[in-house]
């Protein structure tokens, strides 16, 4: 079963500075159908502008996963990290027992987001950060960029039974993500223009999967592929 989330009707309001759209109830927007996707609490589409960014402020017992799509994030917590991270990369902050951190768009120009929090399996744990690069030209097929999944050899790892994962696809390539029983996926095209098993989904817009043992998406035009692989 898959469920198009169109981007126009999602919740979110432009700050001016920063302007943001929700796939699931955050902030000021709530909506009961769209708590959560498993263990997927959120997913914002963020566009901040120019020398403005998240002043400093705290979390907890939450695994926040940052996409960057477009420009650059620069990251400074309580740990004592500070990173910038660029378009195609991802940074994971485990925000355990407690972490405060800011999140600044320091360029010239806009930078352009997934901000992504999925529940953790255990809580009070010691808080972390990591990023990583991932050239969007060495992709082939979906590549994985983040997991809590035991199996999974990889440097970024949350505390979550979940996965993030990426493909880049040329119009016409078509890439297969397999999800196991009982396992949700959420996906959206950060870019382009795709089909997932029969459905349709335009740049931004958000496509949950449940039931679904095999996900074929196809690229119409050239595409970048975001999609959460979640309990």
């Amino acid at each position: 079963m898959l469920q198009l989330r169109p981007f126009k009707s999602l919740g979110g309001a432009d700050h001016g500075w920063l302007n943001a759209h929700h796939h699931f109830s955050f902030a000021n927007y709530y909506d009961p159908s769209r708590m959560s996707w498993g263990q997927l609490r959120v997913w914002n589409d963020d566009v901040i502008e120019a020398g403005t960014g998240f002043p400093r402020h705290p979390h907890r017992d939450m695994e926040i996963i940052t996409y960057v799509r477009e420009g650059a994030i620069t990251h400074e917590d309580s740990l004592g990290n500070r990173g910038r991270t660029e378009a195609g990369d991802v940074q994971v902050m485990s925000a355990g027992t407690g972490v405060a951190h800011s999140e600044y768009n320091l360029e010239s120009k806009e930078t352009r987001i997934f901000q992504i929090w999925i529940m953790p399996d255990e809580v009070g744990a010691p808080p972390s950060w990591g990023a990583k690069p991932f050239p969007k030209g060495d992709r082939e097929g979906f590549v994985t960029l983040a997991s809590g999944k035991k199996d999974d050899d990889i440097e970024l790892r949350i505390r979550a039974n979940a996965r993030l994962v990426a493909a880049n696809l040329k119009a016409g390539e078509t890439a297969e993500y397999a999800l196991d029983e009982g396992r949700r996926a959420y996906l959206v095209p950060a870019t382009g223009l795709i089909e997932v098993n029969g459905v349709r989904a335009e740049a931004r817009d958000g496509v949950a999967a449940e039931d679904e043992r095999v996900l074929r998406v196809t690229a119409i035009e050239d595409s970048e592929i975001v999609l959460v692989d979640v309990a």
